[in-house]
């Protein structure tokens, strides 16, 4: 007849705390166990040689007892080293109702914790991007790897596809830039200055800003979800396997494409906005379209149009890196692909948001105000 599973703790001579554990560990022989387990008062040593059989549950009792009480496996057997090993490897978390904190302890916690994981990710993010910069230099070093075909269908993707909505978006801004400043300036009877307004906001920050932000909600949130995709169905893995860089693969050709057509499309955006902003003058405002032109050419110097170009490649840069991190850092399953995709939209938006705002500032202290 197998003996149940049996608990009872001991004082050694040596004045050590210890628990004996006996009989048959297994679901069917456990009783009430996991009670005598919870009310432990504390040893130090766990002693597991008596034990005759063990199952997964039994380890698992064996496992929590050890980890809430920081005690040490003593006798153990090849099996049930094997068995306590899977379940330190699952990092299976336990709940200790002994010491459930207070609400405001448990706010400080996740507070603690959400900040400790924010700087891991920046660490990472950031090691991310030396890694991407390393690998652009090899390929620039080894042509041959360079992966063209890829580079072109990524020009189509973030480039061709998106021209309909954002040129749509830059239109309707533009109207509104141009029906809003001509509201405003009314009062002071300085309509003229509407065509400034459009002319100076758009090619300096709008056209290239909001560009930039709806390329992070439709290219970068599509190359999350993509490479999350292939994490999953381990073809990332495979890749490495055979040889084949990911980062070379996979985030070169899609960061490279962002970063060559962002200033095409904050360009194309800037003119599409005051276009709209100019027939909204012409309807409301009386100024013939040529007239509207150059003055636009009179009142927007050089200087707006080059503020906006510079910044959009780096935007660009910064967007298409950010969907490739948290694509490759998918590790579980598709509902992680999602938080992962809306984790890189959000994140790339407040890193543009963030650039956008240094350069205002360094534009202006080297005068390009």
């Amino acid at each position: 007849m197998t003996d149940p599973a049996q608990y009872i703790e001991e004082m050694t001579e040596s004045g050590e705390h210890i628990a004996k554990f006996s009989g048959n560990w297994s679901l069917a022989h456990l009783g009430d166990i996991d009670a005598q387990l919870r009310a432990a008062d504390g040893p130090s040593i766990l002693d597991i040689s008596a034990i005759t059989r063990m199952d997964t549950i039994g380890a698992w009792l064996i496992y929590r007892t050890q980890t809430q009480l920081n005690a040490s496996i003593l006798g153990a057997s090849d099996d049930a080293q094997k068995l306590l090993k899977q379940m330190a490897s699952q990092q299976i978390e336990i709940a200790d109702d002994r010491y459930k904190s207070s609400r405001f302890v448990q706010i400080l916690n996740d507070i603690g914790f959400g900040v400790v994981d924010a700087l891991r990710t920046l660490l990472q993010f950031i090691g991310f991007i030396g890694e991407v910069v390393l690998s652009f230099l090899y390929s620039l070093r080894h042509p041959s790897r360079f992966r063209l075909n890829a580079l072109v269908s990524h020009f189509e993707n973030v480039g061709l596809k998106a021209l309909g909505i954002i040129g749509l978006m830059s239109f309707l801004i533009g109207i509104v830039i141009a029906q809003q400043g001509a509201v405003q300036l009314r009062q002071f009877g300085a309509e003229i200055f509407t065509v400034n307004l459009i002319g100076r906001i758009t090619f300096r920050e709008l056209g290239v800003l909001m560009t930039a932000i709806m390329v992070a909600g439709r290219s970068g949130s599509a190359f999350a979800a993509e490479i999350g995709t292939m994490k999953i169905t381990e073809e990332v893995d495979a890749m490495r396997t055979i040889g084949v860089s990911p980062i070379e693969a996979l985030v070169i050709p899609r960061t490279l494409a962002t970063f060559i057509m962002m200033p095409l499309l904050g360009f194309y955006a800037s003119i599409v906005a005051v276009t709209g902003g100019g027939l909204l003058c012409w309807i409301i405002l009386d100024i013939p379209p040529a007239a509207y032109v150059q003055k636009i050419r009179e009142v927007t110097p050089m200087t707006d149009f080059w503020v906006g170009m510079i910044k959009a490649p780096i935007f660009g840069a910064i967007i298409a890196m950010t969907g490739c991190f948290h694509g490759l850092q998918v590790k579980s399953n598709t509902e992680e692909v999602g938080r992962r995709t809306t984790a890189a939209v959000v994140q790339a938006i407040f890193l543009v948001i963030v650039l956008d705002a240094f350069f205002a500032v360094f534009f202006s202290s080297i005068g390009w105000d």
